[in-house]
């Protein structure tokens, strides 16, 4: 029958569709319909997963983007090389420019500072022949400043140049979703964590943190949920939390003496157990190194090779030599001292404190994140008996409790040592790793004991060479102490027949009968893992035990007035971040090494009109004699060393060594004078300094006292310190990953720096945000006739609306800025300016050429004093000082350009009066006239500087060099300038 004369009783309405079919159709069309009803659906959800996946990832390229400039930043900020040219520009695309009539165009500052030639490298040092640059028939030769990266032969890497915009260290990561969901957990809930956590850092009692839960639920609302009911549910769940990293064990150790055997506790993770946690920890993951590296940097020539992580030293690739060719070093740091706990000493703590090498100095240093130091030990502290002090078998049996004690902690390494151990790390690759202690760090008394060696009275004092008693003063090279060696001695002094004899043969090399607990692990040598302590060998020990008692000394037989003189001095200095400024020095005793540190940074230019030839004959040659000790520890503090600073350095030291004994009439015949001849070695060996400074770990014990004083009941104290450290290592590492947590939600929504909504419409890309200079602290518009009424007495404002006028009419033509309709500025007296008090600069280092901030001020009131901070000004010619006047904004057209208004200090100074001021290592500057003010762009400013005024002359200044190693550097460059 034809469709249309079917009757009606014969048709449906589809539910779906409301099409009429047939009745008995209407089954297969209802399955028909919601099959083309759930494709349209899946359509759908397929667009909308489409449109969303490219919102991600435009999110996605606008933070590789970010990256990307990050990356090229930190290209520029991770790799180091020396000081090779005077004063480099601090970016290459910044436009560096002043006022006319003075020209200030983009500059070549690649002119090289002298090369110290046939310098005194240890034998160990590499051949600078070596490096000269071979692109053999197919490779491009190599550009100025390229990076050659080569990897040690086991890793089967092949050598690799980079440009250095392009080249980076540390291994590219994706944003991948958290270790962890749920990183509260045990704690039920994120406030219960939280709230805990607070606790735990307050040191709360058990009392305090039980009013504190009960206040939070007497007012907890919202949809996190609080669950903690007492101080014993949270002690518990800490504990339980505590699990997921190795917990200290607690060993008896037993050690023989005068017939009797004496038990001591030894608290301790095991090493490997310890080392293994951060190896497993995905965010560490990316950042360790396995394989030995040698940096070098492309200067024109050759390839300069530098030095700064443990693994680009030689130390490091000689141990992976040692290795098996599949096996990975796992380099640990070692530091053991005692500590006072309690405030009249009469409670003490011996921690040892380890860090890993194959991490970075940011992470390795850091004392609260995890990767950083922790307490992987606590040495027993043997009561002082009178009846045996002093005695040589007593002093023995406390150094045999010592080395005893701590193979407890190193018996799971020293296991592993012989073969290796296969373990998946956190990012996924199974490798064989092979434990090396490679640096121990510590003051000498510390080494003495490490070492096995009989300290300041014996025949050879020194733990690293065999220097001879009556030679410390002396700067000489030495045969090196072996651990083959002293096994050997040891070995055939328990041979002799009698124990005179044995002390005898022991006695003839300083060493104890004790066996040395680093010989049990293999590829170690006790000798070569000690490293030289800045902080207790020149901070507290050169300058602070001596060199600074000589100059109170030297100001007390001057007489009162010379220390008044000295304390106004000290005083008058001007101010500088992180630098400790001080008000009077004469009448204080300064225990601080950092403090002391300060101190002799700034001698020279507090004392340098008093301890004159004419006045003080000895005081002035004291004082010369701390210009090249200062100038060696400068060296010794750089971040990041090449054979050009390494060979300055040495020479420092031996001027040092050459002044000191003759001109100052003091014995300087004890062993941190001799320690200093090793500095550089150690460099070479073990990298820059503070891979092995004692300064990081020792900040650690004021934490350790702090829960001694908060935490313990002053009985058996050790396990209380330790249990309350575990929890503290569980919270720091619970935070990290609810941190990381919260900042993968945060990266779907909002801008991953500023945090702020992204907009999703908007394809364009980000600007860069890294700007060189940067006003701030707006002060308000101001107009030429306020400024003329306000500063009109002020010879530095003479003419300075004309002065502006000049300076844009040359400036803008200069840089391929148009005029304003053609026409040359004027500036009327009612014209407005912008005022700012602040100034922030972003320079290069040209020590690691890492990027580094000085925050600049120009205030007239700032903290109720007036404050107007010096800088560096780059011009076509060549830098000059000058001091800020006047900061500002000057709106052209639709353009504001950042101005200054500056007073040079560019008068030259005679040859004579340079020679006589190079003699303390000063550098001098001279003000012009007041009146002869001029006017740059902010852009122009290279860096800070803080300058020391000279009391004898009006209008002269001295240069603080001593501020930090770049300024230290480029000092020293314009020293070693030839005279005009």
């Amino acid at each position: 029958m034809p469709k249309s004369k079917q009757r009606a009783s014969e048709l449906a309405t589809c539910d779906r569709c409301g099409a009429n079919v047939r009745a008995r159709g209407l089954g297969s069309h209802s399955k028909s319909c919601a099959k083309k009803e759930k494709e349209r659906l899946e359509d759908e959800e397929f667009a909308d997963i489409v449109r969303k996946a490219k919102k991600k990832e435009l999110r996605r390229q606008r933070r590789e983007i970010r990256n990307n400039l990050q990356r090229l930043e930190d290209a520029q900020s991770s790799i180091a090389v020396s000081a090779t040219a005077i004063w480099a520009d601090p970016d290459p695309d910044v436009e560096m420019q002043g006022s006319s009539p003075r020209q200030y165009p983009p500059v070549d500052h690649d002119a090289a500072l002298p090369d110290f030639h046939e310098a005194d490298f240890a034998p160990n040092e590499p051949d600078p022949g070596s490096n000269e640059p071979d692109p053999g028939p197919n490779k491009p030769n190599p550009e100025l400043d390229d990076i050659k990266v080569e990897y040690h032969p086991h890793s089967q890497i092949s050598s690799t140049v980079h440009h250095f915009s392009e080249f980076t260290r540390s291994r590219m990561t994706e944003h991948t979703v958290p270790r962890n969901n749920t990183p509260w957990e045990p704690f039920r809930t994120r406030l219960d964590f939280e709230i805990a956590e607070i606790a735990l850092e307050a040191a709360m009692t058990k009392d305090q943190t039980n009013r504190l839960l009960d206040l939070v639920h007497r007012s907890a609302s919202g949809n996190d949920k609080f669950t903690l009911q007492n101080h014993d549910e949270v002690r518990s769940l800490w504990n339980l939390a505590s699990q997921r990293y190795t917990r200290f064990q607690n060993d008896t150790v037993s050690v023989p003496f005068d017939s009797e055997v004496h038990e001591f506790e030894m608290h301790y993770r095991p090493l490997w157990d310890w080392g293994l946690d951060l190896l497993r920890d995905k965010y560490l993951a990316p950042h360790f190194v396995f394989d030995a590296q040698r940096l070098s940097k492309f200067d024109g020539e050759r390839f300069v090779r530098f030095i700064d992580e443990p693994w680009t030293a030689d130390a490091f690739w000689n141990a992976q030599s040692q290795l098996p060719s599949d096996a990975k070093p796992l380099a640990y740091i070692l530091y053991a001292d005692k500590s006072k706990l309690s405030s009249f000493g009469t409670q003490k703590g011996y921690p040892i404190i380890a860090r890993i090498a194959n991490l970075p100095v940011h992470i390795r240093n850091n004392n609260t994140a995890l990767g950083g130091g922790r307490v992987v030990g606590w040495l027993p502290i043997i009561v002082e008996n009178q009846e045996h002090a002093k005695k040589k078998n007593y002093v023995d049996f406390k150094n045999a409790v010592w080395h005893t004690s701590f193979y407890q902690l190193l018996a799971s390494v020293a296991q592993h040592s012989n073969t290796g151990y296969w373990f998946e790390c956190g990012d996924g690759i199974q490798r064989r790793l092979w434990p090396v202690i490679l640096i121990l760090s510590a003051d000498y008394e510390e080494q003495c004991i490490m070492a096995l060696i009989r300290g300041l009275k014996g025949k050879f004092p020194c733990p690293v060479c065999l220097v001879p008693q009556d030679e410390q003063s002396v700067l000489a090279t030495h045969e090196f102490r072996t651990r083959h060696q002293s096994e050997d001695v040891l070995r055939t002094a328990r041979l002799k027949p009698s124990e005179k004899e044995k002390e005898a043969h022991l006695k003839a090399f300083s060493l104890r009968n004790v066996e040395n607990v680093f010989s049990r692990v293999r590829h170690v040598d006790v000798h070569r893992a000690l490293s030289f302590d800045r902080l207790h060998t020149n901070e507290e020990g050169l300058w602070g035990d001596h060199l600074w008692k000589e100059v109170k000394f030297w100001i007390s037989d001057l007489g009162r007035d010379a220390a008044v003189k000295l304390d106004k001095n000290f005083d008058g200095l001007p101010r500088w971040p992180d630098l400790t400024h001080f008000s009077s020095v004469v009448a204080v005793d300064f225990t601080d090494g950092t403090v002391l540190g300060d101190l002799s940074k700034m001698i020279v230019f507090a004392a340098q009109d008093i301890f004159t030839s004419s006045r003080c004959k000895l005081g002035h040659l004291l004082l010369r004699c701390i210009r090249h000790y200062i100038e060696f520890d400068i060296y010794a503090s750089l971040e990041v060393h090449t054979e050009h600073t390494i060979a300055a350095g040495r020479l420092a030291v031996q001027k040092f060594s050459e002044i000191m004994a003759p001109e100052t009439l003091k014995n300087w015949n004890f062993p941190k004078k001799h320690l200093v001849s090793h500095i550089f070695d150690d460099i070479i060996s073990k990298g820059a300094t503070r891979n092995y400074s004692t300064k990081p770990n020792e900040k650690m014990h004021g934490s350790l006292r702090k829960i001694y004083l908060q935490r313990t009941n002053f009985k058996n104290v050790a396990s209380q310190i330790l249990h309350y450290d575990e929890w503290l290592l569980t919270s720091t590492s619970m935070r990290t990953e609810l941190d990381e947590l919260d900042e993968y939600y945060k990266r779907n929504t909002c801008d991953p720096e500023t945090h702020e909504a992204l907009d999703l419409d908007d394809t364009g890309e980000p600007e860069s945000t890294t700007i060189h200079a940067h006003l701030g602290s707006r002060q308000g518009n101001h107009s030429f006739s306020d400024i003329m009424l306000s500063h009109g007495t002020d010879r530095a404002f003479t003419n300075f609306r004309m002065k502006l006028n000049g300076f844009l009419n040359g400036f803008l033509p200069q840089h391929n800025i148009p005029l304003p309709d053609g026409k040359c500025i004027h500036l009327r007296t009612e014209d407005m300016i912008t005022v700012f008090h602040f100034l922030r600069v972003n320079y290069e280092s040209i020590v690691d050429w890492r990027l580094h901030r000085d925050l600049l001020r120009c205030n007239p009131k700032f903290y109720g004093l007036p404050r107007y901070d010096c800088v560096i000004v780059k011009t076509a010619d060549k830098p000059f000082f000058a001091r800020l006047v006047y900061m500002f904004s000057c709106l052209i057209g639709n353009t504001d350009f950042p101005l200054a208004l500056i007073h040079p200090y560019d008068v030259g100074i005679a040859s004579s009066r340079r020679r006589r001021d190079n003699d303390m290592g000063l550098w001098r500057v001279r003000a012009k006239p007041r009146i002869s003010s001029e006017i740059i762009s902010v852009q122009s400013i290279i860096r800070g500087a803080a300058l020391a005024n000279d009391p004898e002359t009006d209008g002269d200044y001295f240069v603080i060099h001593t501020v930090d190693t770049d300024m230290f550097l480029r000092v020293k460059a314009l020293q070693d300038q030839p005279s005009t």
